[in-house]
């Protein structure tokens, strides 16, 4: 009885300490979303706006891109762990 007491006492006590989280509106993840892949896309043999270390497509292998910003070159690399992302060229 008395074990049943305290853990329903520390579970009520927790709860009153956890902090609340807002849920973010989905509306607005979808908006991010879209905007950061609008620019990604292939023009020709490269591709344009890739995100340096961002795991990249099968059709960008061995390829290159730039950035958007700063226009550096970066080429969809296979790392030792067989992942292909954008590796600074």
């Amino acid at each position: 009885m008395l074990r049943r007491l305290l853990v329903s006492t520390l579970l009520a006590g927790s709860a009153l300490v956890a902090p609340a989280v807002a849920p973010v509106p989905a509306s607005a993840a979808v908006r991010v979303n879209a905007a950061a892949t609008s620019c990604y896309r292939q023009v020709g043999t490269h591709w344009a706006c890739v995100t340096p270390g961002a795991y990249c497509p099968k059709a960008a292998r061995n390829k290159y891109g730039y950035t958007q910003g700063t226009n550096r070159r970066y080429k969809c690399s296979e790392y030792s762990n067989h992942q292909w992302r954008w590796k600074r060229a």
